[in-house]
Protein backbone atom coordinates (compact mmCIF):
# COMPACT_ATOMS: atom_id res chain seq x y z
CA UNK A 1 0.00 0.00 0.00
CA UNK A 2 1.39 3.24 -0.91
CA UNK A 3 1.03 5.72 1.87
CA UNK A 4 -0.08 9.88 0.90
CA UNK A 5 3.29 11.96 1.05
CA UNK A 6 3.90 14.03 4.24
CA UNK A 7 2.51 17.77 3.88
CA UNK A 8 4.88 20.43 5.06
CA UNK A 9 1.78 22.46 7.09
CA UNK A 10 -1.10 20.00 7.60
CA UNK A 11 -4.57 22.19 7.54
CA UNK A 12 -3.52 24.96 5.55
CA UNK A 13 -4.65 25.81 1.85
CA UNK A 14 -3.76 28.21 -0.71
CA UNK A 15 -0.97 28.39 0.62
CA UNK A 16 2.60 31.07 -0.53
CA UNK A 17 6.02 31.27 0.65
CA UNK A 18 8.11 34.46 0.29
CA UNK A 19 11.59 34.50 0.17
CA UNK A 20 13.11 38.14 1.51
CA UNK A 21 16.93 38.73 2.87
CA UNK A 22 17.63 35.46 4.32
CA UNK A 23 13.91 34.08 6.25
CA UNK A 24 11.35 32.42 4.70
CA UNK A 25 7.75 33.71 5.39
CA UNK A 26 4.51 31.96 5.28
CA UNK A 27 0.92 32.48 5.24
CA UNK A 28 -2.42 30.72 3.92
CA UNK A 29 -5.77 30.07 4.09
CA UNK A 30 -6.81 29.12 8.13
CA UNK A 31 -9.46 26.38 8.53
CA UNK A 32 -11.56 28.93 10.46
CA UNK A 33 -11.20 31.88 7.61
CA UNK A 34 -10.79 34.82 10.15
CA UNK A 35 -7.71 35.98 10.35
CA UNK A 36 -4.46 36.50 8.33
CA UNK A 37 -1.27 35.16 10.56
CA UNK A 38 2.09 34.95 9.37
CA UNK A 39 5.01 32.25 9.93
CA UNK A 40 8.93 32.81 9.83
CA UNK A 41 11.71 30.65 9.64
CA UNK A 42 15.14 30.37 8.06
CA UNK A 43 14.34 27.77 5.82
CA UNK A 44 11.19 25.97 3.96
CA UNK A 45 11.47 22.95 6.58
CA UNK A 46 11.45 25.57 9.47
CA UNK A 47 8.32 26.93 8.52
CA UNK A 48 6.53 23.61 9.71
CA UNK A 49 7.17 24.28 13.54
CA UNK A 50 7.07 28.31 12.98
CA UNK A 51 5.35 30.15 15.26
CA UNK A 52 1.91 32.21 13.69
CA UNK A 53 1.97 36.03 14.53
CA UNK A 54 -1.72 36.81 13.65
CA UNK A 55 -1.39 39.97 12.04
CA UNK A 56 -5.10 41.08 11.54
CA UNK A 57 -8.27 40.04 12.22
CA UNK A 58 -11.67 40.23 10.42
CA UNK A 59 -14.17 42.62 12.06
CA UNK A 60 -17.34 41.79 13.83
CA UNK A 61 -19.40 43.93 10.97
CA UNK A 62 -19.07 45.14 7.65
CA UNK A 63 -17.74 44.07 4.14
CA UNK A 64 -14.79 42.31 5.50
CA UNK A 65 -16.24 40.13 8.21
CA UNK A 66 -16.71 36.35 6.65
CA UNK A 67 -14.36 34.50 4.60
CA UNK A 68 -10.58 35.80 4.70
CA UNK A 69 -9.56 33.57 1.32
CA UNK A 70 -6.32 32.98 0.07
CA UNK A 71 -3.76 35.59 1.28
CA UNK A 72 -0.31 36.47 -0.06
CA UNK A 73 2.27 38.52 1.08
CA UNK A 74 4.62 40.36 -0.98
CA UNK A 75 6.83 43.65 -1.03
CA UNK A 76 5.82 46.32 -3.53
CA UNK A 77 7.81 49.67 -3.79
CA UNK A 78 9.54 48.49 -0.35
CA UNK A 79 6.98 47.90 1.48
CA UNK A 80 5.40 44.51 2.92
CA UNK A 81 1.33 44.24 1.33
CA UNK A 82 -0.61 41.26 2.23
CA UNK A 83 -3.57 40.84 -0.50
CA UNK A 84 -6.27 38.88 0.64
CA UNK A 85 -10.32 38.21 -0.25
CA UNK A 86 -12.92 38.53 1.90
CA UNK A 87 -16.78 38.83 2.29
CA UNK A 88 -19.68 40.34 4.17
CA UNK A 89 -21.53 37.35 4.31
CA UNK A 90 -20.93 34.03 3.72
CA UNK A 91 -24.47 34.12 1.34
CA UNK A 92 -24.24 32.94 -1.73
CA UNK A 93 -26.24 35.07 -4.30
CA UNK A 94 -26.46 34.27 -7.52
CA UNK A 95 -24.13 31.00 -7.64
CA UNK A 96 -21.43 33.14 -6.17
CA UNK A 97 -20.21 33.93 -2.95
CA UNK A 98 -19.47 37.83 -2.69
CA UNK A 99 -15.74 38.09 -2.13
CA UNK A 100 -13.83 41.40 -2.68
CA UNK A 101 -10.07 42.22 -2.48
CA UNK A 102 -8.18 43.91 -0.08
CA UNK A 103 -4.82 45.38 0.76
CA UNK A 104 -2.95 46.02 4.00
CA UNK A 105 -0.16 47.38 4.12
CA UNK A 106 3.20 47.58 6.45
CA UNK A 107 6.20 49.88 6.37
CA UNK A 108 8.36 48.10 9.19
CA UNK A 109 11.17 46.35 9.01
CA UNK A 110 9.67 43.73 10.47
CA UNK A 111 6.17 42.40 9.27
CA UNK A 112 5.36 39.95 12.44
CA UNK A 113 5.68 42.93 14.82
CA UNK A 114 5.49 46.11 12.43
CA UNK A 115 1.88 47.97 12.46
CA UNK A 116 -0.94 47.12 9.13
CA UNK A 117 -2.71 49.62 7.76
CA UNK A 118 -6.37 49.25 7.91
CA UNK A 119 -7.80 47.14 4.94
CA UNK A 120 -8.05 48.92 1.44
CA UNK A 121 -10.42 47.87 -1.36
CA UNK A 122 -8.68 46.84 -4.32
CA UNK A 123 -10.74 48.69 -7.15
CA UNK A 124 -11.31 46.92 -10.40
CA UNK A 125 -13.48 48.21 -13.32
CA UNK A 126 -15.90 45.28 -12.80
CA UNK A 127 -17.98 45.14 -9.13
CA UNK A 128 -18.09 41.48 -8.98
CA UNK A 129 -17.03 38.29 -7.37
CA UNK A 130 -12.93 38.34 -7.58
CA UNK A 131 -10.13 36.84 -5.30
CA UNK A 132 -6.60 35.14 -5.63
CA UNK A 133 -4.30 38.45 -6.20
CA UNK A 134 -0.37 37.97 -6.79
CA UNK A 135 1.74 40.25 -7.87
CA UNK A 136 5.34 40.39 -10.09
CA UNK A 137 7.92 42.55 -10.90
CA UNK A 138 9.29 42.75 -14.75
CA UNK A 139 11.78 45.57 -15.96
CA UNK A 140 11.29 47.70 -13.04
CA UNK A 141 7.38 47.45 -13.06
CA UNK A 142 4.87 45.77 -10.60
CA UNK A 143 2.14 43.87 -11.88
CA UNK A 144 -1.13 42.45 -10.28
CA UNK A 145 -2.83 38.98 -11.54
CA UNK A 146 -6.20 38.14 -10.27
CA UNK A 147 -9.52 36.56 -10.47
CA UNK A 148 -12.55 37.44 -11.08
CA UNK A 149 -16.20 37.38 -12.74
CA UNK A 150 -16.86 38.60 -15.80
CA UNK A 151 -21.35 38.68 -15.57
CA UNK A 152 -21.41 38.80 -19.45
CA UNK A 153 -18.97 35.03 -19.64
CA UNK A 154 -20.34 31.85 -18.48
CA UNK A 155 -18.15 30.82 -15.25
CA UNK A 156 -17.27 31.89 -12.00
CA UNK A 157 -14.40 33.37 -12.78
CA UNK A 158 -11.35 34.49 -15.78
CA UNK A 159 -7.89 35.60 -14.85
CA UNK A 160 -6.82 39.82 -15.26
CA UNK A 161 -3.83 41.37 -14.98
CA UNK A 162 -3.05 45.16 -14.85
CA UNK A 163 0.30 47.24 -13.73
CA UNK A 164 0.01 48.41 -10.07
CA UNK A 165 -0.08 52.17 -9.55
CA UNK A 166 0.89 51.56 -5.94
CA UNK A 167 1.02 48.35 -3.47
CA UNK A 168 -3.00 48.98 -3.47
CA UNK A 169 -4.01 50.34 -6.56
CA UNK A 170 -4.08 49.72 -10.10
CA UNK A 171 -2.08 52.19 -13.05
CA UNK A 172 -4.64 51.12 -15.98
CA UNK A 173 -7.36 49.16 -17.17
CA UNK A 174 -6.96 45.31 -17.04
CA UNK A 175 -6.00 42.94 -19.46
CA UNK A 176 -8.22 39.93 -19.81
CA UNK A 177 -5.77 36.49 -19.96
CA UNK A 178 -7.83 33.33 -19.43
CA UNK A 179 -11.48 32.04 -19.27
CA UNK A 180 -11.90 28.16 -18.50
CA UNK A 181 -12.46 26.75 -22.02
CA UNK A 182 -11.18 23.44 -21.88
CA UNK A 183 -13.16 20.22 -20.10
CA UNK A 184 -10.69 20.32 -17.30
CA UNK A 185 -11.23 24.02 -16.39
CA UNK A 186 -15.49 23.07 -16.23
CA UNK A 187 -15.34 20.02 -14.29
CA UNK A 188 -17.99 21.32 -11.34
CA UNK A 189 -17.76 24.95 -11.55
CA UNK A 190 -16.22 27.12 -14.66
CA UNK A 191 -13.20 28.69 -13.01
CA UNK A 192 -9.40 29.93 -13.77
CA UNK A 193 -7.94 31.42 -10.09
CA UNK A 194 -4.84 31.30 -7.85
CA UNK A 195 -2.68 32.81 -9.86
CA UNK A 196 0.94 32.59 -9.81
CA UNK A 197 4.35 33.57 -11.57
CA UNK A 198 7.89 32.42 -11.74
CA UNK A 199 10.18 33.89 -14.36
CA UNK A 200 12.55 31.91 -15.78
CA UNK A 201 14.63 31.19 -19.08
CA UNK A 202 13.43 33.98 -21.00
CA UNK A 203 9.63 33.64 -20.17
CA UNK A 204 6.98 34.07 -17.78
CA UNK A 205 5.09 31.18 -16.70
CA UNK A 206 2.03 31.76 -14.71
CA UNK A 207 -0.10 29.00 -13.56
CA UNK A 208 -3.61 28.64 -11.79
CA UNK A 209 -5.93 26.24 -10.95
CA UNK A 210 -8.91 25.56 -12.23
CA UNK A 211 -12.55 23.50 -12.04
CA UNK A 212 -14.28 22.44 -8.28
CA UNK A 213 -12.30 22.54 -5.49
CA UNK A 214 -12.44 18.98 -4.80
CA UNK A 215 -10.46 16.17 -6.54
CA UNK A 216 -10.84 18.12 -9.80
CA UNK A 217 -9.02 21.02 -9.11
CA UNK A 218 -5.68 21.06 -10.95
CA UNK A 219 -3.26 23.24 -12.03
CA UNK A 220 -2.95 25.07 -16.00
CA UNK A 221 -0.48 26.94 -16.92
CA UNK A 222 0.03 30.41 -19.34
CA UNK A 223 3.07 31.33 -20.75
CA UNK A 224 4.84 34.77 -22.36
CA UNK A 225 8.12 35.76 -23.62
CA UNK A 226 9.99 37.91 -21.07
CA UNK A 227 10.34 40.68 -23.28
CA UNK A 228 7.07 40.69 -24.31
CA UNK A 229 4.27 43.39 -23.24
CA UNK A 230 2.46 41.15 -20.57
CA UNK A 231 -0.43 43.39 -20.78
CA UNK A 232 -1.13 42.31 -24.39
CA UNK A 233 -3.55 38.94 -24.73
CA UNK A 234 -1.67 38.09 -27.40
CA UNK A 235 1.76 37.81 -25.52
CA UNK A 236 0.14 34.75 -23.75
CA UNK A 237 -0.18 30.84 -24.49
CA UNK A 238 -1.82 28.32 -22.90
CA UNK A 239 -1.20 25.10 -21.80
CA UNK A 240 -3.79 22.74 -23.53
CA UNK A 241 -3.75 20.20 -20.97
CA UNK A 242 -3.06 20.69 -17.01
CA UNK A 243 -0.02 20.69 -15.53
CA UNK A 244 -0.81 19.15 -11.93
CA UNK A 245 -3.73 17.36 -11.05
CA UNK A 246 -5.28 14.67 -8.67
CA UNK A 247 -2.63 11.34 -8.23
CA UNK A 248 -4.64 8.60 -7.04
CA UNK A 249 -1.82 6.07 -6.61
CA UNK A 250 -0.57 8.48 -3.78
CA UNK A 251 -4.04 9.30 -2.29
CA UNK A 252 -3.19 13.09 -3.54
CA UNK A 253 -6.37 14.61 -4.91
CA UNK A 254 -7.13 18.47 -6.28
CA UNK A 255 -3.76 19.99 -6.26
CA UNK A 256 -3.92 23.29 -6.94
CA UNK A 257 -3.55 26.70 -5.91
CA UNK A 258 0.28 26.99 -5.69
CA UNK A 259 2.78 29.53 -5.43
CA UNK A 260 6.69 29.18 -5.79
CA UNK A 261 10.05 29.91 -3.89
CA UNK A 262 13.77 29.45 -4.11
CA UNK A 263 15.15 27.30 -1.71
CA UNK A 264 18.38 28.06 0.05
CA UNK A 265 20.38 25.83 -2.31
CA UNK A 266 19.07 27.25 -5.44
CA UNK A 267 16.33 24.34 -6.37
CA UNK A 268 12.86 25.74 -7.41
CA UNK A 269 10.16 24.56 -5.36
CA UNK A 270 6.65 24.34 -6.34
CA UNK A 271 3.84 25.58 -2.87
CA UNK A 272 0.70 23.65 -3.50
CA UNK A 273 -2.57 22.44 -1.26
CA UNK A 274 -4.09 19.23 -1.64
CA UNK A 275 -6.11 16.36 0.31
CA UNK A 276 -5.61 12.93 0.64
CA UNK A 277 -9.09 11.86 0.25
CA UNK A 278 -12.42 12.41 -2.11
CA UNK A 279 -15.27 11.69 0.48
CA UNK A 280 -16.02 15.21 1.80
CA UNK A 281 -19.11 15.67 3.34
CA UNK A 282 -20.56 19.13 2.23
CA UNK A 283 -18.98 21.53 0.23
CA UNK A 284 -15.49 21.43 -0.20
CA UNK A 285 -14.68 24.82 1.31
CA UNK A 286 -16.08 23.89 4.67
CA UNK A 287 -13.55 20.29 4.72
CA UNK A 288 -10.30 21.99 6.67
CA UNK A 289 -8.01 19.12 5.36
CA UNK A 290 -6.58 21.00 2.26
CA UNK A 291 -2.73 20.06 3.73
CA UNK A 292 0.37 22.64 1.98
CA UNK A 293 3.07 20.44 -0.15
CA UNK A 294 6.39 21.42 -1.25
CA UNK A 295 8.08 20.00 -4.30
CA UNK A 296 10.93 20.45 -6.61
CA UNK A 297 10.44 21.49 -10.16
CA UNK A 298 12.54 20.18 -13.37
CA UNK A 299 12.92 21.54 -15.68
CA UNK A 300 12.79 20.16 -19.54
CA UNK A 301 15.01 20.68 -22.34
CA UNK A 302 13.09 23.49 -23.83
CA UNK A 303 13.02 25.45 -20.22
CA UNK A 304 9.49 24.60 -19.34
CA UNK A 305 8.78 23.37 -15.91
CA UNK A 306 8.23 19.92 -15.01
CA UNK A 307 5.69 19.79 -12.12
CA UNK A 308 5.58 16.02 -12.19
CA UNK A 309 3.29 13.65 -10.43
CA UNK A 310 1.55 15.52 -7.35
CA UNK A 311 2.16 12.84 -4.87
CA UNK A 312 5.51 13.00 -6.00
CA UNK A 313 8.92 14.16 -4.65
CA UNK A 314 7.36 16.09 -2.01
CA UNK A 315 9.61 17.44 0.55
CA UNK A 316 8.01 16.59 3.72
CA UNK A 317 10.22 18.91 6.66
CA UNK A 318 12.16 16.20 8.24
CA UNK A 319 13.72 15.09 4.78
CA UNK A 320 14.03 19.12 3.25
CA UNK A 321 16.97 20.87 3.57
CA UNK A 322 17.84 23.71 5.78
Amino acid sequence: MTLPPEPLIEQRADPWILAHDGHYYFIASVPDYDRLEIRRAGSVAGLATAPAATVWRKPDAGPLRELIWAPELHRVGGIWVIYFAAAPSREIVDGLFQHRMYAITCAADDPLAGAWSEPRRMETPLDSFCLDATTFQLRGRDYYVWAQKDPAIPGNSNLYIAELAGPDRLAGPPTRLSVPEHDWEKRGFLVNEGPAVLQRHGRLFLTYSASATDENYCVGLLWADADSDPLDAASWSKSPTPVLDSDPEHDIFGPGHNGFVVSQDGTDLLVYHARTYTDILGDPLWDPNRHTYVKPIRWDEHGFPDFGRAGEDTLPPARQRP
